[in-house]
């Protein structure tokens, strides 16, 4: 992507469910997204200002509809904690190469073994995820009691996934991939130095988005772990406070 004329950041990526979102079923905050929306016309028309994509743990369907929501026509978004890139510029949906069938195997039967094992107990699956598992339960303290049960059987039957807790959902990804090795092929794909770049983030599946942004910040309803580690930390929370950042980032 070529440089912007902004005195200090080409591109912001941000999370989506509790930054732009809420992630739970509460309506989209539209008027908010809708200013996020202007500001990237006016970040691709102009290039006088950083342009805003997403980094996201959702299906790829979800991420490409918050892409065409928030008007970015050209910056590529990460979705499903890595395994997907999409360029909305050319329409491309680019599985992560280093999942192999045997990963996608291995997914396969650990969404088997959860399905007869918890889903007579309420517990859901996400659909629309390729190589991953996402899990939910309308009682969150039960979903985080069957955490290291999960992880138990994952080791013992050799399934290579990582289990890790959002504010209502239990994600299982593969453990060579993350929303940092998404980054690392967006940024290689954008050509993007550090140093001009922005993010946004809410738990501490957003710290790889700390760690390749040069400037940090969540919004109001950020885990703590995170504000301890923003350099901003909007007093607004979801999308109000994303745009409060932005502007923040834009003065």
């Amino acid at each position: 992507m070529p440089r912007t004329s902004h005195p200090r950041f080409d591109l912001i990526i941000s999370d989506n469910d509790g930054c732009l979102v809420a992630e739970d079923t509460s309506p989209m905050d539209l008027d908010s997204l809708a200013k996020l929306a202007a500001h990237n016309r006016a970040a691709q028309d102009r290039r006088d200002r950083p342009l805003l994509t997403i980094c996201s743990g959702r299906p790829q369907p979800f991420a490409e509809a918050m892409c065409r929501l928030l008007a970015n026509r050209t910056a590529p978004c990460i979705a499903e904690n890595g395994v997907w890139m999409y360029t909305p510029a050319d329409n491309a949906y680019e599985m992560d190469p280093a999942i192999t069938p045997a990963h996608r195997a291995a997914v396969r039967d650990a969404a088997a073994w959860i399905e007869a094992e918890f889903g007579p107990r309420g517990v859901s699956q996400q659909p629309g995820k390729s190589a991953s598992i996402s899990l939910y339960h309308a009682d969150t303290e039960y979903l985080k009691s069957i955490g290291p049960r999960i992880r138990e059987e994952f080791v013992r039957r050799g399934w290579p996934l990582r289990v890790s807790m959002t504010w209502f959902y239990i994600n299982c990804d593969l453990a060579h991939v993350s929303k940092g090795t998404g980054l690392d092929r967006l940024l290689a794909r954008t050509g993007t130095p550090r140093e001009r770049l922005m993010g946004i983030g809410d738990t501490p599946s957003d710290l790889p988005i700390r760690e390749r942004v040069s400037f940090f910040a969540c919004p109001a309803n950020a885990h703590e772990e995170i504000k301890s580690v923003a350099d901003y930390v909007s007093p607004f929370a979801e999308a109000k406070g994303v745009v409060d950042i932005v502007e923040h980032a834009c003065r």
